[in-house]
């Protein structure tokens, strides 16, 4: 068996983990917790993470034209939507050129040097992003392991969407 096959089999099984931790997941005072999906444009589910309280998660990536790690921040809101709030990057650069901030961006201590709120804020039902080997997309969500979103799918065929599971 290859390595990557060997990697596809470890994912395969804590993605299951995942899905059934997500199934019975409860908040402190019982309510139940919002579950973000990641499925092939088929709807097929690769795996699902529980959400925290505040419906919070990002997607971290490695940016194509400088070659340095971004962070796209999202919220779910209470009618469901995932909504952008924030962009964090290591380089300057990916966000007043690539992202074209209006904002002037802020300093950040931590691995993510600077972050600034998105030009433009768009709230969406779904995400489909391209999850290749390339950009290494891993889908961050507080209280679980980063989920390396590009090792879930093949290289001919790269998409995800992300959705709330309601």
């Amino acid at each position: 068996m290859t390595p990557r096959w060997r990697r596809r089999l470890r994912v395969v099984a804590i993605s299951i983990a995942c899905l059934l931790f997500s199934s019975v997941s409860v908040a402190a005072d019982g309510s139940s917790v919002a579950t973000l999906r990641v499925s092939l444009p088929d709807g097929t589910l690769l795996t699902a993470a529980p959400l925290p309280p505040d419906g919070s998660f990002a997607l971290r990536y490695r940016n194509s034209i400088y070659g340095t790690l971004a962070e796209e921040r999202f919220v779910v809101t209470d009618d469901g939507e995932l909504r952008l709030v924030e962009l964090a990057a290591e380089q300057l650069a990916v966000l007043e050129e690539y992202y074209a901030i209006t904002v002037p961006a802020r300093r950040s201590p931590g691995r993510m040097g600077w972050t600034a709120p998105p030009a433009h804020v768009p709230v969406i039902s779904e995400l489909r992003i391209a999850a290749t080997d390339h950009g290494e997309r891993t889908l961050l969500v507080g209280g679980t392991q980063p989920i390396e979103l590009w090792r879930l799918v093949e290289d001919g065929d790269p998409t995800v969407v992300l959705e709330l599971d309601r």
